[in-house]
Parts: C-alpha cells; structure tokens; sequence
C-alpha cells in the first residue's frame, strides 16, 4: 500500500469536531486533533488511513491560498490601475474568483489573476494579457494548426508522427543547500494504443531509472544527495498515431461490455446527485453513443473553464464540478468519465501535454468505450474552447477524437510512482520474497512397503535479469533459499534434509494493465542434486535426478 491509497477513504468522513475546524480554515487545529485521533490504537484503519489524508491535505491548503485581498487587489491593479472593489466582490460573488478562510481570513487562490485572463478574452485584453493554450481559443481567420490536423485525420483515416520532446527541472538556486537530498520525477511516454516506439533518447544524470512503459503514472527518477546543484533532463521521442471516427456512423452493439464502469474513490463517485443528474439527462434515451454525447454536451455547453489548485487537495472532483459548474481540463475529464461509469459505459482518463512545435502544456482528456468502435475519446476542456470560440465542428470532433498533439503519460488518474532498476530501456534487474513449499511422496521399502509424504517450507530470494517486450517478461537468475525447514508424516521412519545449494530460476511473464501473470521454473545447473536421508539413525545422501519445481503466480501493481 503507498501513500495515494489513504485517498481512497476520504469519503468515510472526519469525526465531526475535526469537520468543524476544517470548515472555518482552522487547518492547525484540525491537525493538532488528528495527531490526538492518530496516537489512539482503537480507530478503525478506514478511519485511520482518512485522518492521514486529511492533515496531509490540511497541511498542503495554504500553499494554493497565500494572497490577502490587498495582495489580490494589488495583483490586478498592477495591469488594470482602474480596477474597483466593487468589480473584485461582484467576480468574488460571480464565482470567478477563488479563495476560502484560513485562520479566520479570507485567502485568495494564487493563479485566480491568470484564471480569470484564462477564462475570459475581454477581461484578458482589458489586462493586456495574451492568452496561450488550446483551452483559451478564439476564433482563428483561414485554417490553424489543429483544423489542418483534423482535416487531414477525416481525409486519410489517421495521421502518425514522431515526436521529439526535452523536459528538465533544477532545484532553484536560492533553495540549494550543498549535501540535500533529491527525488526527482519526470514525465516519460506511456505504452497505449496511441503511442508506440517509445525511445529515451538521453539521460542527465545518467543513472535515472525509468518506470515500465505500462505504469499508470510513467516517469524517470533520480535519487541524489546533491553536492552541486544542477539540471536533470530526460529527452524522448515516441510515435504517436491518432485514427478517425466518424462517430456518426457508429451503430452501438445491443450488448456493451461491462470493464470499467466501477467507482475509484475518492473522485469517481456515484453520489446520490450524480446518480440523478445522469437520470434527468439520459431519461428515454436508451443508446450509450448518445448518452456519452449528452455528457459531452453538458459539460461543454455549461461548465466555465477555470485554473484549479493542487488536486491533491480536493474531494470528490466530479461531483463538485457538477455543482459548481466550474473547472479545469482534468476537472471536465473526470466529470465526463463519472457520469459515463454511472450510466454504465466504461470510461477512463487519460493525461500528458498538449505537444506541438514550440507548443507545451499539461492536459487531461477522457476516453469511453462503444462495441464495435472500441475505445473513443472525448476531450470537454478543448470542445468547451470550440464552442465558446463558435467552431462548432471543431467542438464535433473532440467528441469521438483526440488529435495526435499530444503526449500520454498517465493512464490513471491517481497511482503511486512506479520505480525499478533499469540497466537498459529494456534490461532490468528485479529482487523478491518468495515463500514457497514443495509436497513429496516417497516410497520407503522394508519389512513393509510405506508411501511417506514430505513438505518442504522455505523463503526463496530470487535475483533476477528480466527483459520487458511490451507486456511481456522474460526473466531468470539466481535464487537463494533461507529459513528452509522440512516435516514428514513418519518422522520416526524418515527424516529428510533438503539441498539448500544457490538455484537457478527462469520463467516468462505478463503484464496486463495493473495485474502480472508469471508461469517460472526453478532447480540446480546440474543433472541432479543430493538430498540427506536419516533413517533408523543411519544417514545417507542420496542423488536427486532433475529436482525441478514448477509454479506459477498472480499479482498485482501498487
């Protein structure tokens, strides 16, 4: 269990005084009561793992909150001189612009100046602010980037690129203290229907390990107790290869398959206001096609775009958008894939960067599943854009389509970060516990003939090689055996010692989404081992011909 998995509990609640301090911004006296709760050992663990979450999130609040108002009012000011109290409160009361108490004062978000330029041209030129990002489009004169992207998608069936990219990120000067210690992440391409032939290009440091290509959440990290300060940069290049569907002439099949259409606390929750929001949107229409249009439609015809804090530190994302009206592209892509689960068509997220020529930022779309089209997309931040921007088939396309400007890195929105010693893009070294036991049946012959069985307990510690194509794993090396002990069922006839010489094991292995699959055989380099045989006080060794043992596991990644 990693940390994220605390997050999972937030809908069991906090103890009602706790709540109370929460909800007037007394986040250090909350946390002084959580601490309290926490030394206690009667708590249930849901209860415990949701305390732990919430004075994490307490704690995190007031980093996203750190303006007064005359920090705010200064902030617009120093690009409109003429800005009024008055104009501040109405945005206040209008929703526009963020803030909550802390200690007893109103706090504002610290990106609620940038949010308001995002969501609104006027008020953006008014600032003399220009607007970046798909997000914030306006209507183009003749035929931009993207409308030749999709034109040339309708035209050809698909359009593959390869695409280039170089991130880094440096501990700031002023923070650096020789001797501190790093843990450094940097987003890489993810393996997924869209990407292929991923390739790290370079690597600085050198020693930065890659997360297997299937990680929900794939980055290269770096752990290092700096004695210099420096940068740390990751330069990649992926094939990206987006298809056209003409979602028009999809016919769903009367039979939809069921996979993901659960819950995944803490966001993706069925409350009871989304369970009746999607029965007043969807009522008398029975096609999933459709109703995954009306959630689109919702969404991009009501929902005001806005910059939003850490995610960190929201609850349930998709029913507070649902009733605020209000969020970001992540915020709109887990509202869509919510109301999709609850009406019973599997959906799920996807997120990256919006990547084109001297063109990066983050962003988060959705997919959903219609039999026999397979996996569509459905991106409400960029269809939002196009509608309020009156490009009504660019708003079309995001429905069914995503273009290939982009970059997958994450295939689930919350996951711990996936770390393995990696010798090559493909070569990794893994180790492991194992706890085996092995059944034997012997045959003892003498004054009459007796079948002994035998069991062998032990611990084993493979040290592995493996090499990873895609979802497959090959994998073998040593293995060492500790806490070995054997128990037969005539111990007065027979005692048995087994070998406990360093093995060899091997075997081959599947990754599917978060589940492995690992078939493995293991034994000795040589023909044979020996084995010491105690009967009637008298020992003997005893050769072992191919002593092979067979297994199989499942498992699954946190």
């Amino acid at each position: 269990m990693n940390s994220n998995d605390n997050l999972r509990f937030l809908n069991v609640g906090l103890p009602d005084d706790i709540a109370r301090r929460k909800a007037w911004g007394d986040f250090e006296g909350a946390i002084r009561l959580i601490d309290r709760r926490l030394a206690q050992d009667n708590i249930p663990d849901a209860l415990r793992a949701c305390l732990t979450a919430e004075r994490e999130i307490m704690r995190r609040i007031p980093a996203d909150y750190p303006l007064t108002r005359a920090d705010a009012l200064a902030e617009v000011r120093a690009h409109i001189p003429d800005f009024t109290e008055a104009e501040f409160d109405e945005r206040m009361d209008a929703g526009k612009i963020g803030w909550l108490y802390i200690g007893g004062e109103m706090r504002f978000f610290d990106r609620f100046f940038s949010a308001m330029c995002k969501a609104e041209p006027a008020f953006a030129a008014r600032a003399g602010v220009k607007l970046y990002g798909v997000e914030s489009v306006t209507a183009e004169e003749g035929e931009g980037r993207l409308d030749r992207v999709h034109r040339r998608m309708r035209e050809n069936g698909k359009i593959a690129n390869r695409i280039r990219i170089r991130a880094s990120v440096r501990v700031k000067d002023e923070v650096f203290t020789p001797g501190m210690f790093v843990r450094v992440h940097l987003p890489l391409p993810a393996a997924c229907e869209q990407q292929s032939d991923i390739r790290i290009e370079a690597l600085y440091p050198p020693n930065g390990r890659p997360a297997p290509e299937d990680a929900l959440q794939r980055t290269v990290c770096w752990e290092e107790t700096m004695t210099e300060n420096h940068e740390f940069s990751v330069e990649y290049s992926y094939v990206h290869t987006a298809r056209y569907h003409d979602v028009s002439a999809i016919e769903p099949d009367a039979a939809q398959p069921c996979f993901d259409t659960g819950e995944e606390a803490p966001h993706i929750i069925f409350t009871p206001y989304l369970r009746m929001l999607v029965q007043a949107l969807t009522e008398g229409v029975d096609s999933p096609l459709e109703r995954a249009r009306i959630f689109y439609d919702f969404i991009t015809l009501n929902m005001k775009y806005t910059f939003m804090p850490a995610y960190f530190i929201l609850e349930n994302i998709a029913e507070a958008a649902a009733r605020s009206y209000a969020g970001d592209c992540g915020v709109f892509a887990l509202l869509f894939v919510t109301l999709c689960r609850c009406a019973g068509i599997p959906a799920k997220w996807q997120s990256g960067f919006y990547s084109a020529p001297g063109d990066i930022g983050y962003h988060d779309w959705a997919q959903f599943y219609i039999a026999p089209a397979g996996w569509l997309f459905a991106d409400p931040a960029y269809g939002g854009a196009a509608w309020r921007a009156g490009d009504r088939e660019t708003w079309s396309f995001n429905f069914g389509n995503a273009d290939p400007l982009r970059v997958v890195t994450n295939t689930g929105y919350q996951a711990g970060f996936v770390l393995r010693f990696n010798l090559t893009r493909r070569l990794h070294l893994q180790s492991e516990l194992n706890f085996a036991f092995v059944n034997y049946s012997i045959r003892a012959e003498g004054p009459r003939t007796r079948n002994v069985s035998l069991r062998s307990e032990r611990f084993e510690i493979p040290l592995q090689l493996g090499l990873q194509f895609g979802p497959l794993r090959l994998f073998g090396g040593a293995q060492f055996r500790v806490a070995d002990s054997e128990r037969d069922s005539a111990p007065k006839l027979l005692k048995v010692n087994f070998n406990d010489d360093v093995g060899i094991m091997g075997g081959v292995g599947f990754n599917i989404r978060k589940f492995f699959f690992d078939f493995r055989l293991s034994g000795y380099a040589r023909s044979h081992v020996w084995n010491t045989f105690v009967s009637d006080g008298v020992s003997q060794r005893v050769r072992i011909p191919r002593n092979l043992v067979y297994g199989g596991s499942v498992g699954f990644f946190f």
